[in-house]
């Protein structure tokens, strides 16, 4: 009975963070938000595309996906990162960063089995 209380307890505990972004043609899609960091006073998003469906998730390419926070007419909006270096020091930090997540999830997870 205990495995079953956690196993309810990881499904509560993982609710994504799903939003509908709009790119520049005004093609909506919907994208998981796994993290945000702070870096030189300026925010930065990490998603990866989002799907309902588990199976279509796991066939897809999916790529991580970047972007920084900027304000519009006092309005903050999301935007495409244009610098290659600026983009791919960010991105590694968030692929370190989930990596080091992950890590630490499975460590815990297996724990847990032991």
């Amino acid at each position: 009975m205990s495995d079953k209380n956690n196993n309810d307890e990881l499904e509560m505990d993982y609710s994504p963070d799903i939003l509908t972004l709009v790119d520049e043609e005004g093609v909506e899609q919907e994208f998981e938000l796994l993290d945000v960091i702070e870096v030189d006073d300026q925010r930065y998003f990490a998603f990866l595309p989002y799907y309902e469906d588990a199976q279509k998730a796991l066939e897809s390419d999916a790529e991580l996906v970047v972007l920084k926070s900027e304000m519009v007419d006092g309005e903050e909006m999301l935007a495409s990162i244009d610098d290659d270096d600026e983009y791919d020091r960010i991105g590694n930090m968030f692929l370190e960063k989930l990596a080091d997540m992950f890590e630490e999830d499975f460590e815990e997870f297996s724990g847990e089995l032991q």
